[in-house]
């Protein structure tokens, strides 16, 4: 895989060096010279110095081609005016960084679907771990409209032995998969759950509490 990252800062740095130890093509570019010419320091020919957001650099620097190209300057203006270039010039799957949660709804105006706003995932993750105990959240899809969770189904939970099709599950929940010791069940209606299962569902925004609630009881932990 090919992947344009854009941005030296930490989180450019640490991301290109973890692709890199992971296998993949991977190329850096950092508008700030002397910064770019401490990336070159460490990544050598991975780190190019030049402006992210012009269409010209991200041509020249294979953009088209990358199956990846993801924006995590600082600045959100950047990472908007980069995904909208590289998917101007074909990128198959542009990312962007999102610093300021309050700019997210931009973003998806501008049809840049997948962001990443670390503020909001701690957010999320301190909010759960307080009001939704119990829940594990694992992603957040199409800007927090959705996401992926994990709950743990102990043997006093109410749906023990129950089959799926016979559980009280909220509206825009879907049971995804069932990890149960060394087996992954993907579940139908006649599936029955046990204790000790690690479910993964899928859930609409503001609906966690109530798949909780129907799967391991309200008063858990």
């Amino acid at each position: 895989m090919f992947v344009i990252v854009v941005g030296g800062g930490k989180v450019g740095f640490y991301l290109t060096k973890t692709l890199i130890e992971a296998g993949h093509e991977v190329l850096l570019l950092e508008k700030d010279a002397m910064k770019a010419r401490g990336l070159e320091d460490n990544f050598g020919d991975v780190a190019v110095q030049g402006d992210g957001t012009e269409l010209a650099t991200l041509q020249n620097v294979g953009a088209s081609r990358a199956d990846v190209v993801a924006a995590v300057t600082g600045h959100d203006e950047d990472n908007i005016v980069v995904c909208q270039m590289a998917k101007k010039l074909g990128c198959k799957r542009v990312i962007g960084r999102v610093n300021n949660p309050k700019n997210e709804d931009a973003f998806l105006m501008l049809d840049i679907k997948t962001t990443v706003n670390s503020t909001q995932l701690i957010y999320h993750l301190v909010e759960e771990q307080v009001g939704l105990q119990g829940i594990i959240p694992l992603l957040e899809l199409r800007g927090g409209k959705a996401e992926i969770v994990e709950l743990e189904i102990s043997a006093g939970s109410p749906a023990v032995g129950k089959p799926v099709k016979e559980l009280n599950l909220p509206e825009d929940c879907l049971l995804v998969s069932v990890m149960r010791e060394e087996e992954i069940i993907f579940p139908r209606g006649e599936t029955v759950l046990s204790g000790g299962d690690t479910v993964i569902a899928l859930t609409a925004r503001g609906k966690a509490h109530l798949l909780r609630d129907a799967l391991i009881g309200s008063g858990e932990v």
